[in-house]
């Protein structure tokens, strides 16, 4: 891999942000972004992708990639968890193995916002429709997470509804944000989007750099709790995001031939929901402990993306 390429993401201000933030725990600084305004950050991201996804996707022709991206990102997200289950099943028990299986079959929307800003400043084009690939994934790896958890145990997740379950990862705020802007941007004319293009454009990549500092305080946090359970866990997380990641930046070009989707599309199978997923499985399965997954996704895997997994996807799916 072109080394040029890792320390130019090594030196990225957004990512020095999110490393900031780990170093303020460790000092035991008493730096917090207010959780109003982290939450408002986290919308505006979402808000922006989707704005501007949207408007790509109205400018751009329809082609048979999108159908066949469509397909091959749902049945990754159905695929993933069942193989995540069965490695951690035997040493975390079946609840947390399912929440910690739907997690990496799902989609981390902050490490898909952070490759698109690593797309636009290596100017590599993306296709718009990718934003809807982000919302498509979320479903699929939550319900196969609980049919898992079904199955293989004796009472827990049962007493939840399918119907439920499909209805709650559709309308859960992240990925109703996300589609919603995505169809408000599609449906926008060029003069209405040029209107609010200070806001959804101008100032992205400054909010993207407070909100990865808010996200490196809060990993930092959970990280010595985390590794009480053990390197078992931080192995794991490391090993599913490399390896999804990498796989994928190979075979996607069977997918589409465009690099910035395929990288994307990397990016998506390494990354693991630490929003979307949490509230799920508070819901389907409260026996899952959030001290394991939830860390394992916010607290190894992001950052290992963030950090090594960007350069590396984005030097395969160039190499492949």
């Amino acid at each position: 891999m072109n080394l040029d390429l890792l320390i130019d993401n090594l030196s990225n201000p957004a990512l020095l942000f999110f490393v900031l933030g780990i170093l303020a725990v460790q000092f035991k600084s008493d730096l917090e972004i207010p959780q109003n305004s982290s939450k408002f950050i986290s919308l505006y991201l979402l808000f922006s992708i989707g704005f501007n996804g949207g408007q790509e996707l109205s400018h751009s022709p329809y082609s048979s990639d999108i159908l066949t991206t469509i397909l091959f990102s749902v049945g990754l997200a159905s695929i993933v968890p069942i193989y995540v289950f069965f490695i951690v099943k035997k040493r975390l028990g079946t609840e947390n193995a399912g929440a910690v299986a739907a997690a990496y079959g799902s989609v981390s929307a902050v490490t898909f916002v952070t490759a698109i800003s690593f797309l636009e400043a290596h100017m590599t084009h993306f296709d718009g429709y990718m934003v809807a690939i982000l919302a498509f994934m979320e479903a699929p790896a939550i319900i196969v997470g609980v049919l898992l958890i079904r199955y293989f145990s004796q009472g827990a997740g049962k007493d939840i509804s399918l119907g439920a379950l499909v209805k709650h990862s559709i309308t859960n705020g992240s990925v109703l944000l996300i589609l919603g802007s995505l169809f408000i941007g599609f449906v926008a004319n060029d003069e209405q989007a040029n209107g609010i293009m200070p806001f959804t454009t101008d100032i992205f990549k400054g909010f993207l750099a407070i909100f990865l500092l808010d996200m490196g305080i809060t990993s930092g946090r959970k990280l010595k709790a985390f590794f009480e359970h053990g390197w078992f866990t931080t192995i794991a997380a490391d090993f599913f995001a490399l390896v999804n990641g990498t796989i994928v930046s190979v075979i996607s070009g069977f997918v589409t031939d465009e690099p910035g989707n395929r990288f994307l599309l990397a990016v998506l199978a390494a990354s693991a929901s630490y929003i979307a997923v949490p509230a799920a499985m508070k819901i389907a399965v409260p026996k899952a402990n959030p001290g394991i997954y939830l860390p394992m996704a916010l607290a190894v895997t992001f950052p290992i993306n963030i950090t090594l997994g960007l350069p590396i996807y984005y030097w395969l799916v160039h190499q492949f």
